[in-house]
């Protein structure tokens, strides 16, 4: 899609020849004779650059007023101010003000050309620098990592409803990468060059969310406030915790959504977007549609097609890996050395539930790498994990001992070997080729032991199916 430019000016020779000159670029763009047109098409739906006039006839603002005015509703948009009675004073101010540069009547057609692929490519750098920033800032971020089968069947998933451009409903537990899974999707779409705008809705304000989603405007003063949609055209928006939004807000998304158009709070023209919306929760929506907190229309508008992310607990074999992804990912921010986890750490990570998912031991592993002495020489062990984690690995080795200490030796080691093989069995997800690498033995014989100690069969038919 052709990037469009906005030209501003009362000579229409000028736009005629300035929009000739641009379309032969490859540009699409839109003309207007005076300060009053300009605003109107801003107002609607703004371009990807616009080149203004400084003076203009029969306008009720000069090319630097309108200059500050379309800074103050949209600051990242590149402006090229142009004028023939040009002075260094008035280029001087125009850029102090935000202009990108000022190009002086007569202009040559490759010196505009050369101007506005600048200001377009320095306006895309800024926003993906912008972008950049925050995915460095949230280490969370990670990739959608993991060997299970879980995890590979969401990386399938995502590969084909990407692009697909329809609607994504996206359920799963607090803290299992749903926003990471929403990147994703946008990121292996036809979208990926625009903007990813997330919309939490847990955050938005009340009395605010209709003029946070759809902006607003005055027209008395010519101000209005870009809302997350339009900031999301030709992009995606992902609503976070859907649930969270008041019912009459969820009715205007229904219609924004279905029809891709809607009014700013305060406007009476209609704004027309294109914009592909993912949503998610963590909720039972179900329950909140019976409850009251989720109209049915939107749920149907929004579910097209549903992407359900694991719980941690649903994928042990990847705790590992993210342990070890997170342990250099975190020591590389903080600018320390990392750290060796031992293997009853890794042990005792493996047994533990981890109410919190992945964000949960992202800071588990960002606190291992603070409180671990600083040679680094030697494996963190258990006593720096979180207390949590700890009484569950405690618990169940006192009560095992205990247990033990009452068998003669026999009993004692056949009661140990049972509850190890089935700690690790449920460590692997009924996994037994893995297991048995782990254990160290053959996989006949890990069989034939578990036959031995009547270990439990419905874990051995998990693993089957598994």
């Amino acid at each position: 899609m052709a990037d469009e430019i906005l030209i501003v000016d009362d000579e229409r020779d000028i736009r005629s020849l300035l929009s000739m000159t641009l379309e032969d670029e490859g540009y699409s763009t839109l003309q207007a004779a005076n300060a009053s047109e300009a605003r109107a098409m801003l107002l609607a739906q703004p371009p990807k650059l616009a080149v203004l006039d400084i003076w203009m006839r029969d306008s009720d603002m000069d090319g630097i007023e309108l200059l500050e005015w379309v800074k103050s509703i949209y600051p990242d948009l590149p402006i090229l101010m142009i004028s023939g009675h040009g002075t260094i004073e008035t280029a001087v101010q125009a850029i102090r003000l935000g202009a990108y540069d000022f190009i002086e009547k007569p202009f040559k057609e490759t010196r505009l050309s050369m101007m506005v692929a600048r200001a377009l490519e320095n306006a895309r750098l800024a926003q993906e620098n912008l972008e950049l920033r925050a995915r460095i800032d949230d280490d969370t971020n990670a990739e959608l990592m993991g060997n299970s089968v879980a995890m590979r069947t969401v990386r399938q998933s995502i590969e084909k409803i990407a692009p697909a451009l329809s609607r994504v409903l996206i359920s799963g537990p607090s803290g299992s990468g749903k926003e990471l899974a929403a990147r994703a999707i946008h990121n292996q779409s036809n979208r990926s060059s625009e903007r990813f705008v997330v919309a939490n809705c847990a955050r938005l304000a009340s009395e605010r969310v209709d003029a946070e989603l759809f902006g607003a405007e005055s027209l008395q003063s010519h101000r209005r406030v870009v809302g997350l949609f339009e900031q999301a055209h030709r992009g995606t928006l992902y609503f976070d915790e859907i649930c969270d939004l008041p019912m009459e807000t969820q009715g205007k998304i229904v219609r924004a959504v279905n029809e891709q158009r809607f009014r700013r709070v305060g406007g009476s023209a209609e704004v027309v977007v294109d914009v592909r919306v993912i949503s998610a929760s963590s909720r039972d929506l179900s329950r909140e549609i019976t409850d009251g907190r989720l109209r049915e229309d939107l749920y149907y508008r929004l579910g097209v097609v549903p992407l359900s992310m694991p719980s941690l607990a649903d994928r042990r074999e990847d705790i590992p890996i993210l342990a070890k992804y997170f342990t250099n990912r975190i020591a590389k921010r903080l600018g320390i050395k990392p750290i060796k986890l031992s293997d009853e750490i890794f042990a005792a990570m493996e047994g533990y539930d981890w109410p919190g998912n992945v964000r949960q031991i992202y800071n588990v592993i960002e606190t291992l790498l603070i409180l671990a002495p600083s040679d680094r020489k030697q494996p963190v062990g258990l006593d720096l994990l979180p207390a949590e984690i700890q009484n569950i690995s405690r618990q169940t080795r006192n009560s095992d001992r205990e247990q033990m200490m009452s068998f003669p030796l026999r009993g004692a080691r056949e009661a140990f070997e049972r509850e190890y093989l089935e700690t690790q069995l449920h460590r692997f997800n009924g996994n037994i080729s893995r297991m048995a690498t782990f254990v160290g033995m053959e996989r006949s014989a890990l069989h034939r032991k578990m036959k031995a100690l009547d270990i439990n069969a419905e874990l051995k038919e998990e693993g089957k199916k598994t």
